[in-house]
């Protein structure tokens, strides 16, 4: 059973979807405290200027470190979403599979969101359906684990009974591999090789969430996202 954990993003990245296609199961890590100027709440998209930000503003009341990702409520009063699907459109009207993908969408982005979670939750499970990958998901909230840093993530991975686990390549700074081998679960990293492909406007900008591939490349996405597998010892 092969294995990935990860914490909720907004708008992820190409990577961040290489490791969920190479899962059995993948675990979104959601119980765990938010972190401030994290991929949690925002991320990049392409513009004829270089890469801009989208982020969703949060009522966290200066109290970042106290409250669990699965918590965190989303600031309304600033309408957001419109600017969201606003910029979206401005920067991506004119790519090959707008039509295809922006009105589902901007469904989304007309519902009123309290909860961030629960809005990454619901694009992600789109852009996994979009890209026909039917990895399972399970949440880390549902597991009822305390355990931290290395305990944690091997307790996730003993409960979902993994033989492998897929760990970005931070995690090189605080798993113990050692402690993965004696409970006969092999690690390997992700040192993701990131694809080259056509974008709109000048030059190519990596890194940008998944929404750049997708309105730019359509169905053969995967494919592309899967040109940069690299899964390390």
């Amino acid at each position: 059973m092969i294995v990935s954990i990860n914490q909720p993003a907004y708008l992820p990245w190409l990577g961040y979807f290489d490791r969920i296609d190479a899962s059995d199961i993948h675990i979104i890590l959601d119980h765990v405290q938010f972190e401030k100027n994290s991929f949690t709440n925002r991320n990049k998209i392409k513009t004829a200027q270089g890469s801009t930000w989208l982020t969703v503003p949060l009522l966290t009341k200066g109290k970042f470190g106290d409250l669990a990702i699965q918590t965190i409520e989303i600031d309304n009063k600033s309408k957001w979403a419109k600017k969201h699907l606003a910029n979206i459109r401005q920067n991506y009207g004119k790519s090959p599979f707008f039509k295809t993908y922006f009105p589902q969408l901007e469904e989304i982005y007309m519902q009123e969101w309290t909860n961030l979670n629960q809005l990454i939750s619901k694009l992600n499970t789109l852009f996994l359906e979009w890209l026909k990958i039917d990895t399972k998901l399970i949440y880390s909230s549902d597991l009822k684990i305390d355990s931290t840093k290395s305990e944690l993530v091997l307790d996730l991975c003993k409960e979902v009974q993994a033989t492998k686990y897929i760990s970005g390549s931070v995690g090189r700074d605080y798993l113990d591999v050692e402690l993965f081998d004696n409970n006969k679960i092999e690690v390997v990293f992700q040192e993701y090789q990131h694809p080259t492909y056509s974008q709109l406007y000048e030059g190519f900008e990596p890194y940008m969430s998944i929404l750049d591939l997708l309105f730019n490349h359509g169905e053969n996405s995967l494919k592309i996202i899967q040109e940069g597998r690299n899964f390390v010892k």
